[in-house]
């Protein structure tokens, strides 16, 4: 079974997870979610996917899933792995074709701690949006922006790499993907102009089958992130 509208509060329990695949419970613009569909399809996992309605979440999802986030994945025998780094990990380690994270542990521990240091960007974005709509200067918040765009791009500088881990996308390339898709959805597209290798990473990933299987456009991004900042996110926007 695989759908694409949302389950929500009262929706039926989808039956067992098929033998051949996993399941996938998702939101279509959650950038977390999209992490583990990013790796999942640069795997060739086969799965299906259960859109939950993040606002009206049905109780048997709870029950999977205490925390009621996404991305959540099942297994045929059962098992349930949330969280978007821990999905991804766990999908890289249980199907080693086309391994992402570096086979050393010091290799696996530099992107576990670039990750890290991502994550800390991640709330720039969105004081960024939130002091926009209050009509406040956002001057200070692009600059702190710009200067972590600038060591990532000295990263890429140092490193003389296409990608953040090699001349390949990896792990860490799939983890911080989602993010800048949603530049334009932020209105902080232009922080990158001063970052040429950075923005030639980007140009790079959007060529990758995996992201192009897996992205929004700009404008969908936007018209969904102001639903949700409206209170009534339209998470089935476009179907």
């Amino acid at each position: 079974m695989s759908t694409e509208k949302c389950f929500v509060d009262g929706s039926a329990a989808p039956g067992p997870v098929q033998q051949d695949r996993l399941r996938l419970y998702s939101m279509r613009f959650c950038p977390f979610a999209q992490r583990t569909r990013l790796v999942l399809h640069a795997k060739g996992i086969k799965f299906e996917t259960i859109n939950i309605h993040l606002q009206k979440k049905p109780v048997w999802y709870l029950e999977k899933n205490p925390e009621g986030l996404v991305p959540t994945i099942e297994t045929p025998a059962g098992e349930v792995v949330y969280e978007s780094s821990i999905t991804c990990e766990y999908l890289d380690e249980v199907y080693p074709e086309k391994k992402l994270l570096p086979a050393t542990p010091f290799g696996k521990a530099k992107q576990r701690m670039m990750l890290d240091h991502f994550s800390k960007i991640i709330p720039h974005l969105f004081k960024i949006s939130s002091a926009k709509r209050k009509g406040d200067d956002v001057s200070g918040f692009e600059a702190e922006l710009k200067e972590k765009f600038t060591k990532l791009n000295e990263h890429l500088v140092k490193q003389k790499t296409k990608f953040f881990g090699s001349d390949t996308i990896t792990f860490i390339d799939y983890m911080m993907w989602p993010f800048f898709e949603r530049l334009g959805m932020f209105g902080v597209q232009h922080c990158l102009d001063h970052t040429p290798e950075l923005k030639k990473w980007t140009e790079r990933m959007l060529e990758d089958p995996a992201v192009k299987a897996t992205m929004h456009s700009t404008e969908n991004h936007k018209v969904f992130f102001n639903s949700f900042l409206e209170g009534e996110p339209d998470y089935d926007y476009g179907l």
